[in-house]
């Protein structure tokens, strides 16, 4: 009869550990209330965002609890639009910033570090117009040195940095570096990360762990995180964005037209028509400015729709030949073969959401893709306004997009029936924004370690109070199976 006893002996011992460490884990939480804020500014092509991220402040640097607290769009153009426009980039970002002041405790401001970031915009501008670059940056550096925040700097980002940047953010929002044990530790699980895929406006990033040979080293990064090596390939190709696609398929257009008055467009939905000056055709390095034009110049385009037609452009854009390693994407650039799951963001979601929409269908394969693509470009322009009608501007472009998807994605990377299914289409994880801009703030703050690091991972109050009450259940329900024991015990031995 003695083992009963043990065992509700033990479990009543058990229990009071247990409430013991939960009383002394609340009042540790009690001082955990303060949060330390990191702001990004992501200084885009086509626009600028702001994010901001929050963490506990009492956490050792890299315990993998790095959270979007809120995010901020930039109203106009990206900062390189403002070349020319004396303080104009500047001025845009006060909003964003003003925002920010209210969403971040006073009592964090100077604590707070700022970082801007500027992308394949600006490394378009730096190229053609190295002056206004710099003096973009200067601009928006003295604007954000006013602001009552730990101002770190205000940089351009090379292709290769955005590329890997963003492997950091979706590898780190699916926990592949580190994540929460049942053990109440955060522990590195050891998984396999996942590749990112980035389409911008005028640059396009494939970043992916490899275990082949990288021929080209510029393609080649070496990462230790949380006590693990990662080799990484990532390459960034600038003027292949959705926006500086769209320029040189016009480039392009009035070249094989022979025309730089009047064209049609195979990519623009039947029953379009438009006009646009040709110094926004040709203001831009991706394209080679024809010799005899005037810049005020106004090109008529028609739309036809044309799905074969328009591939077939899109498909002159890339060169295939000239490759000097075993395998090569385009324009003579190294590739591994793909490998593992990819989380494919930006205005690859956009395009792959719309068309799944617009079909009517789960795209699943290269199959489905370039089905769901012959429904968009085959759609009048009267069907899409009909049948879309919040989509506005964007209608015009969503057949040329489809075709850019689809020859980056299956014709060049060489995604197939096998490894397409294992591209995830994703504008978020865990509400946080998929980009660079996390990853790059977690690199730039040092909150991801080389090493890796045990930390114990604390409940919210709320949660410690609903442990609290199941272990003090599970103790009454202890004392109550004890003391029926001894009565059965007593009464057998009376007897």
């Amino acid at each position: 009869m003695q083992l009963p006893i043990c065992t509700a002996i033990a479990a009543l011992l058990i229990s009071f550990i247990g409430i013991l460490l939960l009383v002394i884990n609340t009042e540790e939480i009690k001082g955990q209330a303060q949060l330390m804020y990191g702001i990004i500014l992501d200084a885009g092509s086509s626009h600028t965002s702001m994010f901001i991220y929050k963490w506990p402040a009492d956490k050792e640097n890299g315990t993998g609890i790095v959270s979007q607290h809120s995010e901020c769009h930039v109203k106009g153009g990206g900062i390189s639009s403002y070349a020319g426009n004396k303080g104009g980039a500047a001025s845009s970002l006060e909003e964003c910033m003003e925002k920010a002041m209210q969403e971040i405790p006073k009592s964090r401001h100077k604590l707070t570090p700022v970082y801007l970031g500027a992308t394949a915009g600006m490394r378009l501008l730096h190229i053609s117009k190295p002056k206004e670059s710099d003096e973009i940056l200067k601009e928006v550096a003295d604007k954000l040195k006013t602001y009552p925040f730990s101002f770190k700097g205000a940089t351009i980002l090379s292709g290769q940095e955005e590329g890997a940047y963003g492997w950091v953010t979706v590898n780190y929002l699916l926990e592949k570096f580190i994540t929460y044990g049942f053990v109440g530790h955060w522990l590195s699980p050891g998984r396999d990360t996942a590749g990112a895929l980035d389409l911008g406006g005028a640059s396009t990033q494939i970043t992916f762990e490899t275990k082949q040979t990288v021929e080209n080293k510029d393609n080649l990064m070496k990462l230790r995180l949380y006590g693990r090596d990662y080799q990484i390939y990532t390459q960034s190709f600038l003027c292949y964005g959705r926006n500086q696609v769209l320029f040189r398929l016009l480039a392009l257009l009035m070249k094989t037209q022979g025309s730089d008055r009047s064209i049609v467009h195979p990519c623009y939905p039947a029953g379009y028509s438009d006009s646009v000056k040709l110094s926004s055709v040709f203001d831009t390095p991706c394209n080679e400015r024809q010799t005899h034009y005037k810049p005020e110049d106004v090109l008529q385009i028609k739309g036809t729709g044309n799905y074969d037609q328009c591939l077939g452009n899109v498909s002159r854009l890339f060169s295939f030949n000239n490759c000097s390693y075993s395998r090569c994407s385009f324009d003579g650039v190294f590739q591994p073969n793909i490998t593992g799951n990819f989380m494919a963001f930006s205005a690859f979601f956009y395009t792959h959401s719309f068309l799944q929409k617009a079909a009517g269908i789960t795209i699943t394969s290269p199959a489905d893709l370039k089905d769901a693509i012959r429904v968009v470009c085959n759609m009048s322009f009267q069907e899409m306004q009909n049948t879309f009608p919040d989509e506005g501007n964007h209608l015009r472009d969503y057949c040329a997009d489809s075709i850019l998807l689809q020859v980056l994605l299956i014709n060049r990377y060489g995604f197939n029936d096998l490894s397409f299914p294992r591209i995830s289409f994703r504008e978020k994880a865990e509400d946080t924004s998929v980009g660079w801009s996390l990853g790059y703030m977690l690199s730039l703050s040092n909150l991801l370690p080389t090493e890796n690091v045990l930390v114990r991972k604390t409940l919210l109050p709320d949660a410690w109070r609903a442990a609290v009450f199941l272990f003090s259940l599970f103790l009454i329900a202890s004392i109550i199976f004890l003391l029926r024991t001894y009565q059965k015990n007593a009464t057998k031995l009376c007897c």
